[in-house]
């Protein structure tokens, strides 16, 4: 999808693949769901960079705002599996860096948010985070804002999982709606699943 980009915001390349990853991982650092699942910033790290290498880089719509933001984004139509050495790769980096049992949760959570994924025609916003130094300057918004601009123009709806409370105001205050709220496992924090209907 077509979106004017606002200045210092650029569409992402596969070779910008490990920017991706290493921005989305510093703002999931402390994320209550993905600190369930991983137990280790490392782990989150790994994770993230293969799915942004693998899957998001090369099969949805990437956005970088220099090196203080990034958002990840795939048409609800995309593949978002990875392939099988690329699974191996995630696995064997949580396994590692990750606290024990982080390998099977991720599995869990993975498969909890696809049963639960709409089957709306939308845009999915997998990740949209700022590093630490950069947040509080309307990082966030320059990298939704255009994506959702676009939605309105397709009067296409756009889904998320909120995985922090902390974001909600944020989410609410550019359109989303909670749909509902859903463990990824045993006791897990809760995600919080928003849609934004088109405008």
């Amino acid at each position: 999808m077509d979106i004017e980009l606002p200045a210092g915001v650029r569409a992402a390349t596969p070779s910008d693949w490990r920017q991706l990853g290493d921005i989305t991982a510093e703002a999931f650092f402390e994320d209550p769901v993905n600190e369930w699942i991983f137990g280790m910033s490392r782990a989150i790290q790994s994770a993230f960079t293969v799915l942004a290498r693998d899957v998001y880089s090369k099969r949805g719509q990437c956005y970088l705002a220099g090196d203080g933001g990034a958002a990840m984004w795939c048409t609800s139509e995309t593949n978002r599996n990875l392939p099988t050495l690329s699974m191996l790769a995630l696995a064997a980096g949580v396994a590692r860096w990750g606290t024990k049992g982080a390998v099977k949760r991720a599995i869990t959570a993975g498969e909890t948010m696809d049963a639960n994924h709409p089957h709306e025609p939308h845009m999915y916003l997998f990740t949209l985070g700022t590093r630490k130094s950069a947040r509080g300057q309307g990082v966030g918004k320059a990298l939704i804002r255009p994506m959702l601009a676009a939605c309105d123009r397709k009067q296409l709806p756009a889904y998320l999982e909120n995985s922090n409370p902390a974001n909600t105001g944020f989410y609410v205050s550019h359109g989303f709606e909670r749909m509902k709220l859903f463990e990824v496992g045993d006791n897990s924090p809760a995600l919080e699943a928003m849609w934004r209907a088109p405008r």
